[in-house]
């Protein structure tokens, strides 16, 4: 940060840069740096060793798009597992779905709690529903040793460096697959294609190592610059992937989620890959 500006540390060769109108936190937590910011353009502002992790407002873009599309696509998904997800978004979108309980598990507590403190739309209150548990120990840990089976299976992880790398390994994503029900799904956040081009396709390989129907979907998030944020997504059947348009929206229907992104047009249309993004699939 300089002249009230932070400029983002993630890429060698590009950066973007967002005003700072004013500093609500910035520390150390146990694990990691973290800052959070006001901006005009997207409010408040998390940064975690400095790369941008969310905004208030263009999260919905991601956390929409990570949970609706698995929890849809299941179409009776009763227990889930979020592995990361400390700033609270996508716990609240699984809790939308009234039969759903959540497991939560975080590594840094004190991401949690800063959120919860500064950005509390994102968890919208969340963290104190009765569906969901929340436990912060090392995710890697918990994947290996657990005895429950859920029918997803999210991984809202930073980018594949500090805390976050050891969930980008093929033995993390072996134990995610041991976990899932028997059409059970595991989506991951798998980085801007258009940048990251060999974290989204080490995704796609460690999928068709595991699963029986592996791919990449995508959304669009405004603070991802420099293109579409890819999901990889793993799964023991090729039947949810292929659910048709009307019966996405049959099973939307009584949810009533009100989103802002997510629809069941975009559900389709997020397998659809452009070809840069498609070719990382051979």
């Amino acid at each position: 940060m300089s002249g009230g500006w932070f400029s983002e540390t993630l890429h060698p060769h590009f950066r973007q840069s967002l005003a700072i109108d004013e500093i609500l936190f910035e520390g150390r937590t146990a694990f990691q740096d973290a800052t959070i910011f006001r901006n005009s353009q997207f409010g408040r502002v998390l940064t975690l060793d400095g790369v941008v992790q969310t905004t208030e407002f263009d999260e919905f873009c991601y956390h929409e798009m990570m949970v609706h599309v698995p929890m849809i696509a299941h179409g009776a998904a009763e227990k889930v597992l979020i592995i990361g997800g400390g700033d609270g978004g996508i716990l609240r979108e699984t809790l939308r779905h009234p039969t759903t309980r959540t497991t939560m598990i975080e590594l840094d507590e004190t991401v949690v709690q800063i959120c919860r403190d500064h950005m509390p739309s994102l968890s919208d209150g969340a963290f104190n529903n009765e569906r969901a548990d929340v436990r912060f120990m090392d995710g890697i840990k918990f994947v290996k040793e657990t005895d429950e089976t859920f029918d997803v299976i999210i991984v809202d992880s930073t980018d594949p460096i500090g805390p976050g790398e050891v969930l980008f390994t093929d033995d993390f994503y072996s134990d995610c697959a041991r976990c899932l029900t028997e059409r059970g799904i595991l989506v991951t956040q798998s980085g801007v294609a258009f940048m990251q081009e060999e974290e989204a396709r080490a995704t796609f390989q460690r999928m068709t190592k595991q699963f029986a129907d592996p791919s990449l979907y995508i959304t669009q998030v405004p603070t991802y610059a420099a293109g579409f944020m890819t999901f990889g997504w793993g799964c023991h059947s090729s039947e949810p992937r292929q659910t048709p348009l009307n019966e996405i929206e049959r099973r939307l229907a009584p949810l009533d989620l009100k989103t802002k992104y997510y629809t069941a047009a975009a559900h389709v249309a997020s397998f659809a890959l452009p070809g840069y993004i498609e070719a990382l699939k051979k």
